[in-house]
């Protein structure tokens, strides 16, 4: 992860060397504060990247010497169908077009991104989805019923 935070690091010094350069040439104020919004954007990752890279472990892609099999496995849960990022989508789109057409439809926008944000971040932690993060048999240790027989990590039917 060192390669991938120096990367972000390197374009952040670009995009500052950039608005400086572009500053002095053109005395634009809007593509001036455009590029250094986009040289502080990329320092954040970069340096949340970096900062990560020292709390983990070598990953064997970082590595000269690893094998092909050292990456093999399991690598995460990753949602297999969600409606909620189309949802919160509408959200902010409602919410723009409040700011275009008048404040009551603002208000409303406001409330659905609060609704649409909290189901999207609590999708798997409620309702009927939320056993499809563990496998079929830590379910079962953990006591619950599963929702779908179908659907866990890492187990073949």
């Amino acid at each position: 992860m060192k390669v991938e935070g120096l990367l972000f690091t390197f374009l952040s010094l670009f995009f500052l060397v950039s608005a400086g350069v572009y500053w002095l040439v053109s005395r634009d104020p809007t593509g001036f504060t455009c590029l250094l919004l986009s040289g502080g954007l990329a320092f954040i990752i970069g340096y949340y990247v970096l900062f990560t890279a020292r709390r983990m472990d070598e990953r064997p892609e970082d590595r000269a010497d690893a094998e092909i099999a050292e990456g093999a496995g399991e690598v995460g849960f990753f949602a297999p169908h969600s409606w909620w990022p189309m949802i919160l989508a509408a959200t902010f789109t409602l919410t723009t077009l409040g700011l275009v057409f008048g404040t009551f439809l603002l208000l409303i926008g406001f409330v659905a991104v609060i609704v649409a944000a909290y189901g999207f971040v609590f999708e798997y932690y409620l309702g009927v989805n939320r056993t499809q993060g563990f496998t079929l048999s830590a379910v079962e240790a953990m006591g619950e019923t599963p929702t779908s027989t179908t659907k866990f990590l890492g187990e073949q039917h």
